[in-house]
């Protein structure tokens, strides 16, 4: 067991149970001075070029590329996760994010020009995209690099500053971000990393950042969002998941099979994008549940290289996943892999490890299908027809993502349509988070706002818009005095936005009304 010192978190090992030290926390006292701190480097961040801010990144990257043992190893030791994983799923889609930064910043947060209306001849418009201040970035302890990084890089590019707020599960993660971007030699202030449990989460918000950025479970993001409100602090929440996976009697079943292995198993489940029901066509049904049964039991689990599943991460989390399963087992549903929960072994003083499962004999309104689960759990369930399938899919609070399989990728479009979801694959799981042009994010208790995408970067901007006039004439055609020009706009308006538009009477009123308004003022005269 972890020795909890005064004013630290404890770190251990999940796998091992092993103690891994401590971290020091920032007690909420400490609060105003980080965030003084932060507005005192915005000055100076805000006003730096995005080509000077992509150099930053730049050494980020390489920094990153040359120590991709060390963090890899550092993300396995606290999460439980195999090293591959830490590589695959924490590190690589931080670095394909700079990359997508570094390729598209300057365009993205550039003046973007529009188009102006004809009416409004002679003017200019275009929108300014202007960093908002201090971004709190609260992240989660099941991707404990990526899910903070890719937010924070969005931010930085944009000319904000950011306070990080790591997991308390995971905090050393938090200390290796915190070295990564002192490594690469960013100015003081920019970043910093603010460690602590929910008492200093709440003193973060409370004291007023200028954007919030939260990725966690759905009735913390609800606190935040309330919290928020009261201040009317603009906030991005990606919240949890209970993905379905849909397969259809003509789906590549051998490739279906893994994907639901991997989809639902990676990372021991522990993903808002698992792969949390499988919904199978009953005439493939049981050919389905034998393959599924049988990869699941070719999988190694454990802590070397050649391992595939490692560990679970936090003990409260093994609760859920005991009570979701128990309770199923109670209603009938049948243990097809893994152990039943009385015989888990996981104490943290020997590690948290859970046997992967596969379920069958399940029914929609069980818990194990309606809540998330986040655990290696895979419920399995029959449908018979197209319209079954998408209403079983849509039946869940939740709408993060989904996937379906069928080798007739015109319906795997045509059902995708119909999922009420932020993200859809088709004959593929889980990937469209790595893809950085796609906007990623949830539908109902799966949060609100997207990043990633065209607007990634914008929606840490405040944007302004911006109509330009030489100011060469005296008045605008709809400005004072009003004498006269009622019966002459009525005139324009219909010429110009009937569906038989008159070109002619457009541009003779349009003149009527600018010689109107070149005419001096009652008291001129």
């Amino acid at each position: 067991m972890s020795t909890v010192l005064p004013n630290t978190l404890p770190v251990t090992n999940p796998a091992t149970g092993e103690n891994l030290g401590a971290v020091p926390v920032c007690p909420a006292d400490g609060v105003p001075a980080l965030y003084a701190r932060s507005r005192t480097a915005f000055a100076a961040w805000r006003t730096t070029p995005v080509a000077e801010r992509l150099k930053y990144l730049k050494r980020l990257r390489e920094t990153m590329v040359a120590e991709l043992d060390d963090i890899a190893g550092q993300v396995a030791e606290e999460t439980g996760k195999v090293a591959m994983e830490a590589m695959t799923t924490d590190i690589l889609p931080v670095l394909e994010a700079i990359r997508h930064i570094e390729r598209h910043a300057e365009k993205s947060l550039g003046a973007q020009k529009t188009t102006t209306p004809l009416l409004f001849i002679g003017k200019t418009s275009y929108v300014v995209y202007k960093p908002r201040g201090v971004v709190l970035v609260i992240a989660p302890w099941n991707f404990p690099l990526q899910l903070p990084m890719v937010p924070m890089l969005n931010a930085l590019i944009a000319g904000n500053t950011v306070v990080l707020k790591p997991s308390e599960v995971t905090p050393r993660v938090g200390v290796v971000i915190e070295r990564l971007f002192k490594a690469s030699g960013w100015p003081e202030g920019v970043v910093q990393v603010a460690h602590g449990g929910k008492d200093l989460g709440a003193a973060l918000v409370d004291a007023g950042p200028d954007y919030i950025f939260f990725t966690g479970s759905a009735r913390t993001g609800q606190i935040i969002q309330q919290a928020a409100a009261r201040q009317l602090i603009p906030t991005t929440l990606e919240l949890g998941g209970k993905d379905p996976m849909i397969v259809f009697n003509d789906a590549p079943l051998d490739r279906a099979v893994q994907a639901a292995i991997w989809g639902g198993l990676m990372n021991s489940g522990q993903v808002c994008m698992a792969v949390e029901r499988i919904y199978v066509e009953r005439s493939v049904y049981d050919r389905f549940v034998d393959k599924l049964c049988a990869e699941v039991r070719n999988l190694r689990q454990g802590t070397d290289a050649s391992s595939d599943i490692g560990s679970m991460t936090f003990p409260h989390q093994v609760d859920i996943v005991r009570r979701h399963v128990s309770a199923a087992l109670a209603e009938g549903a049948v243990l097809q892999t893994g152990r039943p929960p009385e015989e888990w072994r996981t104490a943290p003083e020997s590690g948290l490890w859970l046997e992967p499962m596969v379920l069958t004999n399940v029914r929609q309104d069980m818990a194990v299908v309606q809540e998330e689960t986040f655990g290696p759990v895979l419920p399995v369930i029959p449908f018979d027809t197209e319209e079954e399938a998408i209403a079983l899919a849509n039946d869940s609070e939740y709408g993060l993502s989904a996937s379906v399989w069928t080798a007739a990728v015109g319906r795997g479009r045509r059902v995708a349509s119909q999922l009420v979801s932020g993200n859809v694959l088709v004959n593929d799981v889980v990937i469209t988070i790595v893809n950085h042009d796609l906007p990623f994010g949830g539908e109902k208790s799966s949060g609100l706002g997207r990043y990633h995408g065209p607007d990634g970067m914008r929606m840490f901007c405040r944007q302004t818009a911006v109509m330009v006039d030489k100011g060469k004439r005296l008045r605008e055609v709809n400005w004072f005095p009003y004498a006269g020009k009622y019966g002459l706009f009525k005139t324009l308006l219909e010429s110009y936005y009937s569906s038989n538009r008159n070109w002619p009477k457009f541009l003779s009123t349009y003149l009527k009304l600018l010689r109107h308004a070149s005419k001096p003022s009652r008291e001129e005269k």
